[in-house]
C-alpha cells in the first residue's frame, strides 16, 4: 500500500479553490464560544455526582483538575496543527501532512463516527430534556408518537433540521445564534453556581480522598467491564487514589468536543494568531465551570448521599438541601447545553466529510460550496441522515463510540505534531507546543490510557467500523483520491509528487 503524503502547501492550495473554499469570517471569541458551545451539555449538571457518588467523593474535584490538563494537552497539539495548516478537516488533515493517506482517511472515519453518533445521540436526548423542562413548570408535553409501531422522536428531527438549515446559510449566522444559547446556558451554570455556594458546609469536603472500599460484582460481564479489567483481570477502583484516577477517566469525556473546533480553521480570520487564542479562551472557560460546579456540588452534601440516587445529578444535591424548585432551572440549562453542542456537532460533521471530497476520497461533488461559501450538499445530507436516525433509532446503545472515535484522534494528532516538526521543521506556526516532543508523547499516552478505560463492547464496535472503513477506502477512495491521481500522472510509485509534497 503507497503512503501517500499531502503536503501542507497542497491543503492550504485548496483552500484557494474558488468553488470548493469556505469564507473566513470567524474571530477569537467565535472559537471561544464554540468551544464552550461543544463541551457545555447537559453533561455538566450530572457527571460530576455521577464520578463523586462512585467513584472519588470530594476529590472529584482533583480528577476534574486533571482531565483538563490532560485535555489540554491534546488540545496544545490541535492549536499547532490548526495554526501551521489553517484548513478545513481537523484531525484528517493534521495527519495527511504527516502520517499518510490511508491514516488519515481512517482517523477521518473515526471523526465522522464520533460527530455522527454524537448528534444523533443528543438530538435524542434535546426532547427528553425539553419535555422535562415544559413539564417541571408545569406543561405536560409528549416528545415522541407512534408510527407503525416505530416510535418517533419528533423534537430530534426538528431540533437537527433547524440548525441544518442555518449551517447553511452560513457559519457566522450559526455561530451568532449558537452563541445566544451559549450565553444563556453559562449565565443558567453560574447562577446554579451562586446559589449553591450559600449551602456548602466545609464538613462536607471531609474526608477529601474516601478510604479505598473492594467493590462487587466487577468483572462479571466481560462485554460492560474495561478492556483494561478485562486484560489486567482487575476490579473497577472505588474511592481512594485509584477511585481518583477513574473519576478522571470518566469526568474526561465533559471536555470532549474541542477537536470539533480545528475543523473550522480554514473559516478563521487571521488564523495562525486567532486559532489558537480562541481554543484555549474556551478551554479556560470550561474547566473553570467545571471545577466551580464540583467544588458547589461537593460541598452542598456529604458524596454517601449522592451515592444512594440511582441517577445522582446537581438536581439531587438542590433536592437534599430543600430546594427542589433548582430542578426546573437546571433542565433548562440542559436543554440550553444540548442545543449549542448538537449545532457545533454537525458544523464538524460537514466538514470533516467537505474535506474528505475535496481530496478524491469521497465524491468530489459534495465539496462544492454555495454562493454564502458553505458544503451546502455535505450540510443537507449529514443533517438528514442524523436527523433521521434521531428520530427512528435507539442510537443510545453507541454512546461510548463518540469516546474512542474522539480518542483516537487526539492519539494520531498528538503523534503527528512529533513527526512534522521533524520532517518539516521550516512551516511557520502560529502555536508551538512547548516541551515537544515530551507533552505531546505524554498527551497521546493519557489518551491511549483513556481508551482502555472503555468497555470491551465499544472496543469491538470500534474494530468492526474500522474494517469496514478500510474496506471503503480500498474500493472507493483510493482509486479515487486527487494525491493518487497526481502521482500517477507523474508516473510514479509510493513517492511524492513535486506538486503534492
Amino acid at each position: 500500500m503507497a503512503w501517500r503524503v499531502k503536503s501542507v502547501e497542497a491543503s492550504v492550495a485548496d483552500s484557494d479553490d474558488g468553488e470548493r473554499s469556505l469564507k473566513r469570517s470567524l474571530g477569537t471569541w467565535d472559537l471561544a464560544l464554540m468551544g464552550v458551545a461543544v463541551a457545555v451539555g447537559a453533561g455538566i449538571f450530572s457527571v460530576g455526582a455521577q464520578a463523586a457518588a462512585s467513584f472519588a467523593g470530594p476529590s472529584v474535584i482533583i480528577s476534574f483538575v486533571l482531565a483538563a490538563i490532560t485535555c489540554g494537552l491534546a488540545i496544545m497539539c490541535y492549536a499547532e496543527f490548526a495554526s501551521t495548516v489553517p484548513v478545513a478537516g481537523s484531525a484528517y488533515t493534521f495527519t495527511y501532512a504527516t502520517l499518510g493517506e490511508p491514516i488519515a482517511w481512517i482517523i477521518a472515519w473515526d471523526l465522522i463516527l464520533e460527530m455522527f453518533t454524537a448528534a444523533a445521540v443528543l438530538a435524542k436526548y434535546w426532547g427528553v430534556y425539553l419535555a422535562t423542562a415544559l413539564e417541571s413548570i408545569g406543561l405536560p408535553f409528549a416528545s415522541t408518537f407512534k408510527l407503525g409501531g416505530i416510535e418517533v422522536s419528533w423534537p430530534a428531527f426538528v431540533v437537527v433540521a433547524v440548525f441544518t438549515a442555518l449551517l447553511a446559510l452560513g457559519t457566522k449566522l450559526t455561530t451568532r445564534v449558537g452563541a445566544v444559547f451559549t450565553v444563556i446556558k453559562v449565565a443558567i451554570v453560574i447562577f446554579v453556581i451562586v446559589v449553591g455556594f450559600f449551602f456548602v458546609k466545609a464538613a462536607n469536603y471531609s474526608p477529601f480522598i474516601p478510604p479505598a472500599k473492594p467493590t462487587t460484582g466487577g468483572g462479571a460481564d466481560v462485554w460492560t467491564q474495561s478492556l483494561f479489567s478485562f486484560v489486567s483481570g482487575s476490579a473497577p477502583a472505588q474511592y481512594g487514589v485509584f477511585g481518583l484516577l477513574a473519576a478522571a477517566s470518566l469526568v474526561f469525556f465533559a471536555f470532549i468536543g474541542f477537536d470539533v473546533v480545528a475543523t473550522s480553521a480554514e473559516e478563521v480570520k487571521k488564523p495562525q494568531r486567532t486559532l489558537p487564542r480562541g481554543i484555549f479562551l474556551g478551554l479556560g472557560i470550561v474547566s473553570v465551570l467545571y471545577i466551580l460546579v464540583s467544588i458547589v456540588l461537593t460541598g452542598m452534601v456529604p458524596y454517601t448521599e449522592l451515592a444512594k440516587s440511582d441517577a445522582p445529578s446537581l438536581a439531587t444535591a438542590f433536592q437534599l438541601v430543600g430546594q427542589p424548585w433548582a430542578s426546573a432551572v437546571i433542565s433548562f440549562g440542559a436543554l440550553a447545553g444540548l442545543t449549542t453542542v448538537i449545532m457545533v456537532l454537525l458544523l464538524g460533521l460537514s466538514r470533516i466529510v467537505f474535506a474528505l471530497s475535496r481530496d478524491g476520497l469521497l465524491p468530489r461533488a459534495l465539496s462544492k460550496t454555495s454562493s454564502r461559501k458553505t458544503p451546502v450538499r455535505t450540510i443537507v445530507i449529514g443533517g438528514a441522515l442524523v436527523a433521521l436516525t434521531a428520530a427512528f433509532f435507539d442510537v443510545g446503545l453507541l454512546e461510548e463510540m463518540i469516546n474512542i472515535g474522539t480518542l483516537s484522534a487526539f492519539v494520531l494528532v498528538s503523534v503527528a505534531v512529533v513527526v512534522l516538526r521533524r520532517t518539516r521543521p521550516d512551516l511557520q506556526r502560529g502555536f508551538r507546543v512547548p516541551l515537544s516532543p515530551v507533552l505531546p508523547i505524554l498527551s497521546a499516552a493519557l489518551c491511549l490510557w483513556l481508551m482502555f478505560n472503555l468497555t470491551t463492547l465499544t472496543w469491538v464496535r470500534f474494530l468492526i467500523w474500522l474494517v469496514v472503513g478500510l474496506v471503503v477506502y480500498l474500493l472507493y477512495g483510493r482509486r479515487t483520491s486527487r494525491v493518487g491521481a497526481e502521482l500517477r500522472a507523474a508516473g510514479l510509485r509510493g513517492e511524492a509528487s513535486p506538486k503534492l509534497d
